[in-house]
């Protein structure tokens, strides 16, 4: 039987969002770290217009917490988790013809950079509360570091897939032939880098992402002290050398936070049911940027909501999020 993984603008069952729990990982913003993600899980649930959140928590403690910021059409679920970035951390789901299936890939810190307990074995546990068929592969995937259209095509850096800190055994073909068995992926456009000093060596999520068949959302810098326009023009000379259509989408340009470039994107947004939702830092081209995507998702809201303090933690929406394709 043929199997895919869909495209995130296909309808969705429901959506596991990772809520904070270790403040020392969101120095001076851990309090407003939780109230965007939760602010991000109530626009995506919309009232009930949206998709199932199901918003996942280390503890009752958090659980309480989270109950509080949270709409109460919001399902709090407890599961031991290190970091909240589920995109990287929860099971895949793929589609084998009217069924659905997950796929569990192994998990590392990000290279051995971030471990935290809860983290290694939150794919499974998460996988065995949908009583749904899992495979689990024995090598190391984040979910972020991919991004597909529904088609088997799909988009990955070479900064992360190819990193030696994640699968030094692996090159680009055994990489190809493995995400073909494993996901339905079977036509790789192989960008460059990722965005500067982001924490996860490049994830493409935060890079480009799909927003039709066959076409890509890719940013365009902003001033001359765009710290990632070399790299936005390699991208864009590779999706179009690969055939990909490009879709420019405004950057934010230099964002600082403690005197150093941070990895600020609009392009971490999250395609829900009703809504997408797009980071914005209180910049010039926030509302440009929520153009651009419009034309992409007619019938779906277009959604800007504050992201400097989920931030501040290393990742946005987009990262904290993973979702379950309707049957």
């Amino acid at each position: 039987m043929t199997f895919h993984m869909p495209a995130e603008w296909a309808p969705h069952d429901w959506v596991w969002i990772g809520f904070p729990t270790n403040p020392a990982e969101w120095p001076g913003a851990f309090d407003g770290a939780r109230r965007q993600i939760a602010d991000f899980a109530n626009a995506v649930h919309a009232d009930g217009r949206g998709e199932e959140v199901r918003l996942v928590v280390a503890h009752d403690a958090d659980a309480d917490a989270a109950a509080k910021l949270a709409h109460a059409g919001v399902t709090i679920l407890v599961q031991k988790l290190g970091d909240v970035w589920l995109r990287d951390t929860a099971p895949v789901a793929v589609q084998k013809g009217a069924e659905r299936a997950l796929v569990d890939f192994g998990f590392n810190g990000w290279g051995g950079k971030y471990r935290m307990p809860g983290d290694e074995d939150i794919g499974a546990r998460l996988a065995a509360t949908t009583g749904l068929p899992t495979d689990t592969q024995h090598w190391v995937l984040e979910g972020g570091a991919i991004d597909t259209d529904g088609t088997g095509l799909f988009v990955t850096t070479e900064q992360c897939l190819l990193n030696p800190n994640r699968n030094p055994d692996l090159d680009r073909g055994k990489i190809e032939t493995l995400l073909a068995g494993s996901l339905g992926l079977s036509d790789m456009l192989w960008l460059g880098d990722g965005l500067m000093n982001d924490h996860t060596d490049g994830h493409v999520d935060n890079l480009a992402r799909f927003v039709a068949p066959g076409v890509l959302a890719l940013p365009e810098p902003d001033g001359r002290d765009d710290p990632n326009a070399a790299i936005y023009a390699d991208a864009k000379a590779r999706a179009k050398a690969h055939g990909v259509e490009v879709a420019p989408i405004p950057s934010p340009g230099r964002v600082e936070m403690g005197g150093e470039a941070i990895p600020a994107s609009y392009m971490n947004f999250y395609i829900g049911n009703a809504a997408v939702i797009v980071p914005v830092y209180g910049r010039p081209n926030d509302q440009a940027a929520l153009e651009a995507l419009r034309p992409f998702f007619p019938g779906r809201d277009i959604v800007g909501l504050s992201s400097d303090a989920i931030l501040a933690g290393g990742g946005s929406f987009h990262c904290t999020s993973q979702q379950m394709p309707l049957a």
